[in-house]
């Protein structure tokens, strides 16, 4: 059983940057690919990127590739969503999930994903 705690979200002007962190609980952290999803309203949640627990690959949608950036720290249990260049369109509550999947291709996908956070907001003011 993997716990998921968001945290870092708030209100931004457009171009600026937030970190969202994600702390996990439980001692196999590191044996879990990591991702995080978005939800706007009135939309469908949709991948943001990812970090494979096999081989630290990371793979980003391509709405903010170069813009944001996804780490982890295994002795501290976290993972991490640095936010540059925001958008108003990047205004959702993020989610931090996690899944002991490898392959990249399925980590796209929300239903792969076996333990999820809460979510925090993130709005971007234009």
């Amino acid at each position: 059983q993997v716990q998921l705690v968001e945290s870092g979200g708030g209100l931004v002007q457009a171009g600026g940057s937030l970190r969202l962190s994600c702390a996990a609980s439980g001692r196999t952290f590191s044996s879990y690919s990591m991702g995080w999803f978005r939800q706007a309203p009135g939309k469908e949640r949709e991948f943001v990127t990812t970090m494979s627990w096999g081989s630290g690959s990371a793979y980003y949608a391509e709405s903010v590739k170069g813009r944001f950036t996804i780490s982890r720290d295994n002795a501290k249990n976290t993972v991490y969503l640095q936010m540059s260049s925001l958008e108003p369109e990047d205004t959702a509550v993020y989610y931090c999930a996690a899944s002991q999947t490898l392959a990249s291709r399925l980590l796209r996908l929300s239903r792969t994903y076996d333990y999820w956070g809460q979510g925090t907001q993130v709005t971007v003011s234009s």
